[in-house]
C-alpha cells in the first residue's frame, strides 16, 4: 500500500461503498452524506499518492470511472427509497448524470486528441529547433493534469445538491447543483476545443524530422551513445553522461525510449530520442564515425546496420557477470574494457569476440576516486560498510545483511583502538526479503545507537561553533541548488515544450555541479569526524563516502570493483560460506581482499591493514589487482578513452574512402562501357585491351 496512511484511506473507501448502499436502502440522507464524502476524499487521495490499489482497481473493472457512476447509481436508488421518484428532482438527477457520462466521451477524446498530437516523433535536449519550427505553447496544466480525475469531481456540486433538495425536499436547490455540474463540464469541453486544432499544434512528424536533420547536418556529430531499455535502466546510461561531455569529438546521445529520456541526469550534451525504428533508420547519421553501446539490447539492430560507423561495446560496469562476456558482444567492431580481466573473460568464455577487437580503456567514471594516503593525523580510521541488497533469488551470497552484517557493525563499533563507522546500505535493501529488511533495521539501530553512546563520551570532542557552521553552510548550498532546479528542467512541461526549451543552461549547470561538490565537502564538517553515521538517499554519493573512508566492507558487486581504484583496504563477505578459496577462484574482484565469513572474526587482518599500511599484507596484491581489473593509471582513463574513440574513427573513415573509391572506379568503368558501344574496358588478362564484338 505504500504507507499506513493510504492503507487507511483503501480501507476507508473500500467500506465507503457498501456504506453508500446501506444508507440508500435505509433510506438516510445524512449517512449517505458521510459515507461519499469519505469516498470521494479517501480516492482523491490515493490518486494523489498513486496507491498500488488505485492501479489495480482498474485491472478488475473497479476503475476511477465505475465507481463515480456507482455512487450516483445509489444516489437515485437513495432518492427511490425516499418516494422521490415522481419528484422533479428524481428526474432531473437522471437527466443530469446520463447529461454527464455524455460529456465524458468528448472530453476523454479530447484530452487524448491533444496529447497525442503534442507527442513528438522525436523528442529532444539541447538540440536547437526552436529556431527550425514552431512549437507552441502546451495547453494549461490544470486542463490536462489528472484530467479525468477533475471531469468527473465536476459531479459534486451536482450530488451535493440533490441530496440538500432530498434532505429539505426542495428541489430547487437540486437544480442549482445540477445546472452548476452541466454547464462546468461543457466549459471544460470547450476549453480543450482550440488545442487539436490550427497554430495550436506542433508541427507534424515530417517537419520535425526535417527539422531534426536540419540542426544535425549543421552540428555534424562524431561520436553517438546509442542506448536502449527499460526506465529502471538509466543509471546505465547515466553513467557515461560525464564521460561523453569529455570526449575530443563531438557527442550525441541517441536514446529508444521515452522513459529513459526522462530519467536521464542533467548533461550538456545533445540528446535525441527516437522511439521509432523507421525514423532512426532515415535520419542523416552521415557524420557519426564511431557508435558507443553500453547495453546489449535488441533495438540496437536499427543502428548496428550502418556500415559507415565503426560499433563499440563499452558496457556499464566491470565485473564477472555473464552478462559481461554475453555472446551478442561478437557483433561489434570493438569491445572496449576496462582492463586486462576484461579480455581474459572474453578468452576464457570462447564466444567468438576476437582479442584483437578487445581494447583497454580504463573506466572513465572513477576518476572522483581519490587515491588513499593513509589516515590523516588526528583522525580516527573511517570504515564503510556498502553491502548490497538480497537480490530476486534469494541466495544467501548475494547480501551480508541478513547473516553477517550485525556481526560486522558491533565488532566495528567495539574496535580498540576505535574506527568511526558509516553504514550506507543498497536503496533497494528489502525490497523482496523481510528479513533483509528486518535486518536493515537492527543494523541502523546498532549504528545509531553507538553514535549516541559516543557523543556521550568524554574522550571524544565536537567542535559546535563549526558545526554550527557548517550546518548553516549546508542550508545555504541546498536552498541555492533548489532555486536553481525550480528554475530548470522539464517538470510541468509535456514533451513538446520540454523538446522546444530543453537546451541546458550551461552556466547553471556548472553552477550546480560546483554547488554539489561543495556541499559535499560541507558535509562531512556538519558532524565529528568520530562519529557513526548511517547515510541513505542519494547525497552523499556512494563514491563520496568511499573518499572519505580509509577501508570498505561490502559484498559481491560493481561497488568492489569500483571501491578497487582507490587503492584501500577492502573486505568481502563470503556470505553463502563456500571458502575462501573457491571464493577467490570464482570472483576475481575480491583476490586482494580480505574475506570474511558471517561471523566476522576476520575483521581484525582489515583494522590492521588500516592502522598500518607498512605491516599491510595485500598492498601489493591490491596495486596488482587493481591494474588487472581497471588499467594503467598513465595515461588518464578519459585519455584512454578519446585516442580509442579518435583510432576507431580513423578506421572508419579510412573504410568510407576506400568504399567511395571502389564505388567512384566501378561507375566510371560502367559509363566507359557505355560510352563506347561492341567494346568493353580493357581487364586483367586482355594482352590488347580490344573486345570482340
Amino acid at each position: 500500500m505504500g504507507s499506513a496512511a493510504e492503507l487507511a484511506a483503501a480501507v476507508l473507501m473500500m467500506l465507503g461503498f457498501p456504506c453508500l448502499m446501506l444508507a440508500a436502502l435505509v433510506p438516510s440522507v445524512p449517512a449517505f452524506a458521510a459515507a461519499a464524502a469519505v469516498t470521494y476524499l479517501a480516492d482523491h487521495y490515493l490518486h494523489r499518492k498513486g496507491s498500488y490499489l488505485i492501479n489495480r482497481l482498474s485491472k478488475v473493472r473497479a476503475g476511477l470511472s465505475i465507481r463515480f457512476l456507482i455512487r450516483q447509481l445509489l444516489l437515485v436508488l437513495l432518492l427511490a427509497r425516499l418516494s422521490l421518484a415522481d419528484n422533479l428532482i428524481y428526474y432531473g438527477a437522471i437527466a443530469c448524470f446520463i447529461a454527464f457520462y455524455g460529456l465524458q466521451a468528448p472530453h476523454g477524446a479530447l484530452v487524448q486528441l491533444i496529447r497525442n498530437r503534442r507527442r513528438m516523433p522525436v523528442a529532444t535536449r539541447n538540440v536547437d529547433l526552436k529556431s527550425r519550427i514552431r512549437i507552441p505553447d502546451a495547453p494549461p496544466r490544470r486542463l490536462l493534469h489528472r484530467s479525468a480525475e477533475k471531469m468527473l469531481h465536476l459531479d459534486l456540486f451536482a450530488v451535493a445538491g440533490i441530496l440538500l433538495a432530498a434532505q429539505v425536499k426542495s428541489a430547487l436547490v437540486g437544480f442549482v447543483g445540477i445546472g452548476i455540474t452541466v454547464a462546468v463540464a461543457t466549459l471544460y469541453v470547450l476549453a480543450l476545443m482550440p488545442y487539436v486544432r490550427g497554430r495550436k499544434i506542433p508541427p507534424n512528424a515530417e517537419k520535425v524530422l526535417a527539422a531534426v536533420d536540419d540542426w544535425l547536418g549543421e552540428y555534424k556529430p562524431e561520436t553517438v551513445l546509442y542506448f536502449s531499455g527499460s526506465k529502471d535502466s538509466a543509471y546505465q546510461v547515466n553513467m557515461w553522461l560525464d564521460t561523453m561531455e569529455k570526449l575530443d569529438s563531438k557527442p550525441l546521445i541517441i536514446l529508444r525510449e521515452r522513459a529513459i529520456l526522462n530519467n536521464l541526469a542533467p548533461t550538456t550534451v545533445p540528446v535525441i530520442c527516437v522511439p521509432g525504428g523507421v525514423h532512426l533508420m532515415n535520419m542523416d547519421l552521415s557524420t557519426v564515425r564511431v557508435a558507443l553501446y553500453a547495453a546489449n539490447v535488441g533495438k540496437n539492430i536499427h543502428m548496428l546496420r550502418v556500415p559507415t560507423i565503426k560499433h563499440v561495446f563499452i558496457g556499464h560496469g566491470d565485473s564477472d557477470k555473464l552478462a559481461s562476456v554475453n555472446p551478442y558482444s561478437k557483433v561489434y567492431d570493438e569491445v572496449w574494457t576496462a582492463g586486462r580481466a576484461g579480455r581474459d573473460r572474453y578468452a576464457i568464455a570462447d564466444v567468438g569476440v576476437r582479442d584483437e577487437d578487445i581494447v583497454e580503456v580504463g573506466r572513465p567514471q572513477l576518476a572522483p576516486i581519490q587515491p588513499w594516503q593513509g589516515v590523516p593525523e588526528g583522525r580516527i580510521p573511517t570504515v564503510l560498510y556498502a553491502p548490497t541488497w538480497e537480490g530476486w533469488d534469494g541466495n544467501p551470497g548475494n547480501t551480508s545483511v541478513v547473516l553477517a552484517g550485525e556481526n560486522i557493525v558491533k565488532q566495528l563499533v567495539q574496535a580498540d583502538p576505535p574506527v568511526r563507522v558509516l553504514y550506507k546500505p543498497h536503496p533497494f535493501t528489502g525490497n523482496v526479503s523481510k528479513e533483509a529488511g528486518a535486518a536493515h533495521q537492527r543494523i541502523t539501530a546498532l549504528v545509531r545507537k553507538a553514535a549516541a553512546e559516543r557523543a556521550a563520551d568524554s574522550r571524544f570532542v565536537t567542535d559546535n561553533a563549526a558545526q554550527t557552521q557548517a550546518k548553516a553552510e549546508l542550508a545555504r548550498i541546498e536552498a541555492r541548488i533548489a532555486q536553481l532546479a525550480g528554475n530548470g528542467g522539464d517538470k510541468g512541461r509535456d514533451e513538446a515544450e520540454a523538446t522546444r526549451d530543453g537546451q541546458v543552461d550551461v552556466a547553471r549547470h556548472e553552477e550546480v555541479a560546483r554547488l554539489r561538490a561543495e556541499w559535499n565537502e560541507v558535509y562531512w564538517r556538519s558532524f565529528p569526524t568520530w562519529e557513526h553515521r548511517v547515510i541513505t538517499g542519494s547525497e552523499p554519493r556512494l563514491y563520496d563516502c568511499f573518499n572519505v573512508s580509509d577501508a570498505m566492507v561490502s559484498d559481491i558487486s560493481s561497488v568492489v570493483s569500483d571501491f578497487i581504484a582507490s587503492g584501500k583496504p577492502y573486505a568481502v563477505t563470503d556470505s553463502a560460506e563456500v571458502g575462501v578459496e573457491e571464493f577467490k577462484r570464482n570472483n576475481t574482484a575480491v583476490r586482494a581482499a580480505v574475506i570474511l565469513s558471517n561471523s566476522a572474526d576476520e575483521l581484525g587482518e582489515l583494522l590492521s591493514a588500516v592502522r598500518d599500511p607498512a605491516a599491510d599484507p595485500l598492498a601489493e596484491d591490491r596495486k596488482e589487482l587493481k591494474q588487472y581489473l581497471l588499467g594503467p593509471d598513465e595515461p588518464a582513463s578519459i585519455d584512454q578513452f578519446n585516442t580509442a574513440v579518435a583510432n576507431l574513427a580513423l578506421k572508419a573513415e579510412t573504410r568510407n574512402v576506400g568504399q567511395e573509391s571502389r564505388i567512384a572506379a566501378a561507375t566510371a568503368e560502367s559509363e566507359l562501357a557505355n560510352a563506347v558501344p561492341g567494346q568493353r574496358v580493357s581487364s586483367a588478362g586482355d594482352t590488347d585491351g580490344v573486345g570482340t564484338a
